[in-house]
C-alpha cells in the first residue's frame, strides 16, 4: 500500500479517503525509498552528564558504594545540578553498576571447623 501511495499521482485528499490513513501520512510516502516500518527508538540518547562526569559518577559508585539517592545528591551538588534521578540510574545501568548488591564483596566461607571434644569421665 505504501509503494502504491508513493507511485500514485492522485491528490492527497483522494488517497486519504481511499486508504485509512491521514493526509500527513500520505504526504510523507512519496519521498521515501524504502517502505518498511522504521524503528521508533531514539538513536541518540539525551544525557545531561558528559562522558567525563559519567566516569566520575561510576567511580564514586564503585569506591564509596553510595545508594542512588545519595549519589544523586552528590552529583547535583558537585557535578551537574540538572541531572535527574532516572537519568543517573540509566547511566549507572549502562556502565554495569546499577545494582548496589553486585558491588558488595563476596565473603568467602571459611572451611568448617572440626573440633574434637574429648569427654573424660569425672567421678564425684
Amino acid at each position: 500500500m505504501r509503494a502504491e501511495i508513493a507511485a500514485s499521482s492522485k491528490p492527497v485528499s483522494k488517497l486519504a479517503r481511499r486508504d485509512p490513513v491521514t493526509a500527513a501520512t500520505i504526504r510523507k510516502w512519496p519521498s521515501r525509498t524504502d517502505f518498511q516500518n522504521r524503528s521508533h527508538t531514539a538513536h541518540h540518547l539525551q544525557t545531561t552528564l558528559t562522558p567525563a562526569q559519567e566516569t566520575i559518577v561510576v567511580h564514586l559508585r564503585k569506591t564509596l558504594r553510595l545508594s542512588l539517592d545519595d549519589l544523586l545528591a552528590v552529583t547535583r551538588e558537585f557535578l551537574c545540578p540538572g541531572v535527574s534521578r532516572s537519568g543517573l540510574d540509566r547511566c549507572l545501568r549502562r556502565h554495569g553498576v546499577g545494582n548496589l548488591r553486585t558491588l558488595q564483596p563476596v565473603a568467602e566461607k571459611a572451611p568448617p571447623c572440626r573440633v574434637q571434644v574429648v569427654l573424660t569421665g569425672l567421678s564425684a
